[in-house]
């Protein structure tokens, strides 16, 4: 049995939840979705008055008048940060974009971090110290162990200790650090319900995001999918090569490799319109990656994303997946990503309104 300060909390939460998802209400409105009376609906929403704010009385329907509660301005930003932008996304926690804003960052200075993300995120629609979270999304991973980021050397300016505090103390707010192509996954989940993949990235660089039973896997040291230092046939090694320089799978499937293939520094405009030949190694090289994968998680499905992979359309979709099947005993369907939007920002944004969902959640627990 509920104790009556339990109690309380549970039905604080309820009518907090409804209001997230489905606001703006009006009291009869909650009382009906909750289930609760409306004294104890009245009671919820005096305690969450400083969370939830009344817009007056809903006009131009028939019948009485009733006033509408809805969650008050609580926001949070997702960011996506790449050697040549960043790409910023205000997100209301009850799901609506506020603002986006784009900042070109050529060059290898990486100094003025900080003052990129804050104009970014301040051009998208607020301050990054009057939001709830931040989720960033890097072409690396922070390792838990040490604080620090890795497998993004090409990411200047973000490579020292203790990360986390660093970036969360000069935006003044809570900062989450996460992987760019584990956000893509994040962003595939939320759009699809899928709950085991894995999710082959395919741009300049390339990678794989494994959700299994639900949960996104991330490794030790944050370092699962990181398939492009994978050993296959026919590429070079760190041993040959050096840890520092391109080799494995990178070497011969990541942008660069496949431009020089479809001769053209621009590989995913070329994709279209490339001959079968050509488009049946680029799905070998693909799937010599993906069959590395398969053979020890065996996903329920593989899914395609990255803006090179994509341009290659059902014509290098279907070729990946006779490829994969020819090497796996395993043999998981391939797909396209359902996700249209910017799959990185919006996997950020997924996770940066549930982070602030649940923060208002716990204040009233």
């Amino acid at each position: 049995m509920a104790v009556p300060g339990t109690l309380r909390t549970l039905n604080d939460q309820a009518v907090l939840s409804l209001l997230i998802d489905r606001g703006p209400l009006t009291r009869p409105e909650i009382a009906a979705a909750s289930g609760l009376s409306k004294p104890t609906v009245s009671q919820v929403l005096t305690r969450l008055s400083g969370i939830i704010t009344a817009d007056g009385p809903r006009t131009g329907l028939p019948g009485r008048t009733a006033e509408v509660y809805r969650v008050g301005p609580h926001k949070a930003a997702a960011v996506d940060v790449t050697p040549k932008r960043i790409a910023a996304r205000i997100v209301a926690v009850t799901g609506e974009t506020v603002g986006e804003h784009r900042l070109p960052t050529p060059g290898r200075s990486g100094g003025d971090v900080l003052e990129r993300l804050r104009t970014a995120i301040t051009n998208a629609g607020a301050p990054p110290e009057s939001l709830d979270h931040i989720v960033i999304g890097v072409p690396g991973a922070v390792d838990p162990r040490t604080g620090r980021l890795a497998f993004a050397a090409h990411l200047p300016g973000w490579h020292r200790p203790h990360l986390l505090d660093w970036l969360a103390d000069g935006l003044r707010t809570d900062i989450a650090v996460e992987n760019d192509v584990n956000l893509a996954a994040e962003a595939e989940r939320s759009a699809t319900g899928e709950t085991d993949f894995a999710l082959y990235w395919g741009a300049e660089g390339i990678g794989t995001a494994l959700v299994l039973d639900g949960r996104l896997h991330r490794g030790a040291g944050g370092g699962a999918g990181e398939i492009g230092y994978l050993p296959v046939p026919g590429a070079p090694t760190a041993r040959d090569t050096g840890r520092t320089s391109v080799h494995g799978l990178q070497s011969i499937a990541g942008g660069a490799a496949l431009g020089r293939l479809l001769h053209t520094r621009n590989p995913a405009a070329a994709m279209a319109t490339a001959d079968d030949s050509t488009l049946d190694e680029i799905a070998h090289r693909v799937a010599l990656g993906i069959a590395a994968v398969v053979a020890v998680v065996d996903p329920g499905v593989v899914v395609l994303s990255g803006h090179v992979v994509l341009a290659g359309g059902e014509r290098l979709r279907a070729r990946v997946e006779r490829a994969l099947h020819t090497l796996t005993l395993p043999q998981p369907p391939v797909r396209r990503t359902a996700v249209r939007d910017d799959p990185v920002l919006a996997g950020a944004a997924v996770l940066a309104r549930a982070k602030t969902r649940d923060t208002l959640l716990t204040r009233v627990g």
